[in-house]
């Protein structure tokens, strides 16, 4: 999905809680590259994400060469965020946009080529752990400041953790509230109790967990998990617009076509290892599709010059035009990305495995990567894992390397096994002019193997809310992952465990297969990374042999901005431009 979560590798299982340094992907793509000279997913390579020092998590960030204050930069992008509120957001694109104005204890500072490094960010470090994972402490830094000049305390880090349990947070990570001892029966602080497993003393905060987890301080950098204000929590409301102790701060909104950040006078440098902040205005624009935005950045003329994406890409129709031209791209950020863009299918409507290996082998593979843009901007997927993965295992259990345009006999064949030829399948896509396409292609491909498909838009800006949903009425429909934190439990635990069944979970396929939930359980219990990369693997193939999905793709991703943007960079800790690193040229 365009809403791929964060750019991590899958590294080990269990993290052990001495590792200062975990595993993850590239952002430059420094394998195989394509015979166009495009960067290819298979072959590139990896690298560390370290956890950095007390002196790394202190402020201000590293300057930028020949960077300069002031200036506005704008985006024009599809659509608006579904969520603000730091405990709803679970999507890179909410996560990227929010960078300038949320703040957690931890957070990754980026260098001058996207590589990410774990530091503390409202916290003095990454955090100090004891009792080999299952306690954690960290400590909150002087001087920082809400929006408004008030201070950030313990009661707002203790509250930004108890408010996780209310009613009304419905979606976002589920990590810490699971692992918090006692969280299993609390109900959220709104009733005037507090969580006994969340300590403060002084200004330190222990959070005393229910299994071990040396990754914990890697899950906190989530902007899910991003401090919120206890004073100015509206619930629901603070959804809409959320306060900010980061270098910006919200001044107005539009849901659905604006929102414009300015200076937030009360934020001190000095806190701050991770953000710049050299623009003074940041102005978002919102419902603009793919090809309209490139058409401006190739035109490259008046505000569109300090113009950068959150979401957008270059259009597929627009990428021979823009990556054949040297002088176009010089202006577009390549990035190699973690995840894999996937259909789920659901497991509670879908049955029959025959049938779920029905439409694996009718998928147009070819089409559809045809339809996107061609080898430039995807890779074809035949696994969960990205290729760029700690442990990836090539496989490909439905022919799709011999047979990329599908293999619609196979698949009609597997129908009249089952007796379900002329099946039915409702599949939801997103509302834009790509999708239509690829809908229609995938459409003709399992009509032609046997099925009955009826194809359904649903609003881009509510798109996963909607599929999130238990009972949404759907058959199959366009999802993506990244690991959360470089740990494949944060793939397959959300994605894949029974135990995450829920409205609003990520399990969107509602996979709940005995052997599976076993294999991730044991799975996360393994600390040598070696035997945690081939278990995790093991787990890939046997949800393919469940057929649960159709792996689809795996992004390489171009981002086009104007010609007066300096120092776009990649993010990779955010999957996305790295908005506090840019600046607006004289």
């Amino acid at each position: 999905m365009s809403f791929s979560r964060r750019n991590f590798l899958i590294a080990t299982g269990v993290v052990a809680a001495s590792s200062s340094v975990l595993t993850a992907c590239g952002s430059g793509g420094g394998g195989g590259s394509a015979s166009n000279g495009a960067p290819k997913v298979s072959g590139s390579k990896t690298m560390e994400i370290p956890v950095g020092t007390k002196a790394d998590s202190t402020g201000p960030a590293p300057e930028v060469k020949d960077a300069v204050k002031g200036g506005t930069i704008y985006s024009i992008d599809q659509i608006d965020m579904d969520h603000l509120d730091p405990a709803q957001i679970y999507t890179s694109t909410e996560s990227a946009i929010t960078v300038p104005i949320l703040r957690g204890l931890t957070g990754y500072k980026i260098d001058e080529k996207g590589g990410a490094t774990l530091v503390g960010d409202l916290a003095t470090d990454a955090g100090t752990v004891k009792d080999g994972g299952k306690t954690w402490s960290f400590t909150l830094k002087d001087g920082l400041k809400w929006e408004d000049g008030s201070d950030v305390t313990m009661d707002d880090v203790r509250h930004t953790f108890e408010r996780l349990f209310a009613s009304f947070i419905t979606e976002g990570p589920r990590f810490v509230q699971q692992w918090l001892e006692g969280g299993e029966k609390y109900k959220g602080p709104f009733e005037g109790k507090h969580l006994d497993s969340i300590e403060i003393n002084g200004k330190t905060v222990t959070f005393r967990l229910n299994e071990a987890r040396g990754d914990f301080n890697y899950t906190l950098a989530m902007r899910g998990y991003a401090l919120v204000s206890k004073e100015k929590d509206t619930k629901e409301k603070y959804d809409k617009q959320p306060f900010s102790c980061g270098p910006y701060r919200i001044e107005s909104r539009s849901i659905g076509k604006s929102m414009t950040y300015v200076r937030n006078e009360h934020w001190d440098p000095k806190t701050d290892p991770i953000r710049n902040a050299y623009p003074d205005k940041f102005e978002f624009s919102f419902g603009f599709q793919p090809l309209a935005s490139t058409d401006r950045y190739i035109a490259d003329k008046g505000n569109d010059q300090y113009a950068v994406p959150i979401l957008n890409e270059v259009a597929p129709e627009r990428v021979a035009q823009v990556l054949r031209n040297a002088d176009l791209k010089k202006r577009v950020l390549t990035a190699i990305d973690t995840a894999t863009y996937y259909w789920p299918i659901n497991t509670t409507r879908i049955k029959d495995v025959k049938v779920r290996q029905a439409i694996n082998w009718a998928w147009p593979h070819q089409q559809l990567q045809t339809i996107r843009g061609g080898a430039s901007l995807t890779e074809t997927a035949t696994t969960i894992f990205s290729p760029v993965t700690p442990g990836y295992e090539k496989f490909d259990l439905y022919g799709t390397d011999k047979k990329p345009g599908g293999d619609p006999a196979k698949a009609k064949a597997l129908l009249e096994e089952a007796g379900k030829v002329g099946q039915k399948l409702v599949i939801a896509y997103q509302q834009s002019d790509n999708s239509v396409k690829q809908a229609v292609a995938i459409k003709n491909a399992l009509e032609e193997a046997g099925f009955k498909v009826v194809n359904k838009q649903v609003d881009k800006s509510t798109f996963y809310s909607q599929i999130g949903k238990l009972d949404n009425g759907f058959d199959l429909f366009a999802a993506g992952w990244s690991p959360d934190w470089p740990n494949g439990y944060s793939v397959f635990y959300p994605c894949w465990s029974g135990k995450n069944i829920g409205d609003g979970r990520n399990n969107y396929a509602q996979l709940n297969d005995p052997s599976v939930n076993k294999a991730i359980d044991a799975a996360s219990k393994i600390t040598d990374s070696d035997k945690a990369n081939k278990a995790w693997a093991a787990i890939d193939r046997q949800i393919m042999e469940l057929a649960a999905l159709v792996p689809d793709y795996h992004p390489i991703r171009n981002w086009m901005y104007g010609s007066k943007v300096g120092n776009v960079v990649y993010d990779a800790g955010n999957t996305c431009v790295a908005l506090c690193k840019l600046y607006a040229k004289k």
